[in-house]
């Protein structure tokens, strides 16, 4: 698919909601299904709340192609048809606030997404949350597509000229390998976005084998029928290896030698039965052979794609000291 034209439509203002942070009213704006952009208005004052944010229950998976109906929405609102125009504008950030691209773990429910994104907000950064639907993986012509929409949207000239933190969780980081795809295939035409990268957050990341896929999705989708959702998921691999997993090696090899060379830090655990830690450990220790400046915290016990949930404090602290090592975390930290 190539590039999209963005006067089609791709930043109509779909959602506009308001919300209360520790700091301040926040924005919310749809850019399109799956893609929402948070921000703080440069002047408050010059925004009337129209409608309290609600969060809304996930959306059911769909079998269309995932362009038309993503897992999950973190935003229900007055809807609008208004285009994205000057006025609107005047009410987003400065240019030069940091952009968070917070790629979310399949099916997250907003409630907890909001935890993530208003960690980011209070530190006086946008946040740009993208949602993957479960087609995405099963048929990666379709995650391709869709990484392409997004390496669109971080391109477009709102966002051309921001520094970039990603934070990816579980699938998200899937998702974002495949935006790294189109990178790599196109070095000269992405390089920008990979040099305005700061740094980048993996949490939960399905590290190993094509096993460790199945187990995720049945662990993911029906948790009551997860043996028959795994063999099932293996069969469908077997069947269609052209179209899944010589794909999946595909992106494995992207990941490894990514174009992204900033500071990175990785959340694991030993019992994640999506992740084989001794895959991971020897991810991030090929990454420091590359010269990456590697961070990682790993526990005995968690919970996969809720580890800030499980250990609270120590992940905040150690997030936080990430963040703080970051160039880009002097201008942006609040007091």
């Amino acid at each position: 698919m190539g590039n999209l034209p963005l006067s089609t439509g791709l930043f109509r203002t779909e959602a506009i909601t308001s919300d209360q942070v520790t700091r301040g009213k926040f924005i919310a704006r749809r850019i399109r299904n799956g893609i929402t952009y948070y921000y703080t208005p440069l002047e408050a004052s010059q925004y009337q709340t129209e409608c309290p944010a609600k969060e809304s229950e996930q959306s059911p998976v769909s079998t269309s192609p995932p362009s038309a109906q993503p897992l999950g929405d973190s935003s229900s609102a007055l809807l609008s048809d208004s285009p994205f125009t000057p006025q609107h504008q005047s009410l987003s950030a400065s240019e030069s606030r940091p952009l968070l691209v917070f790629f979310s773990w399949l099916g997250a429910q907003p409630g907890a997404v909001a935890k993530y994104r208003d960690i980011y907000l209070d530190r006086g950064m946008d946040v740009l949350l993208v949602q993957s639907s479960v087609m995405h993986f099963l048929w990666p012509r379709w995650g391709l597509d869709y990484g392409l929409e997004v390496l669109n949207v971080l391109e477009d000239p709102q966002f051309s000229g921001r520094a970039v933190l990603v934070h990816a969780s579980s699938i998200g980081g899937y998702t974002f390998t495949q935006l790294l795809t189109h990178i790599s295939r196109g070095p000269k035409e992405h390089a920008g976005l990979s040099r305005r990268v700061m740094g980048h957050v993996y949490d939960s990341l399905v590290v190993g084998t094509l096993e460790h896929m199945a187990i995720g999705l049945g662990k993911t989708l029906v948790p009551r029928l997860e043996s028959f959702v795994k063999n099932t998921a293996m069969l469908y691999f077997w069947l269609f290896k052209a179209q899944t997993a010589d794909f999946y090696e595909s992106s494995i090899e992207v990941f490894r030698d990514s174009p992204v060379t900033a500071p990175a830090l990785f959340f694991f655990s030993e019992d994640d039965a999506l992740c084989n830690t001794a895959v991971m450990e020897k991810l991030i220790d090929s990454w420091r052979t590359r010269g990456v400046a590697v961070e990682s915290r790993k526990w005995k016990v968690s919970t996969h794609a809720a580890h800030m949930r499980c250990h609270p404090d120590d992940y905040l602290s150690t997030l936080q000291r990430f963040l703080n090592s970051l160039p880009v975390s002097s201008r942006t930290a609040r007091t």
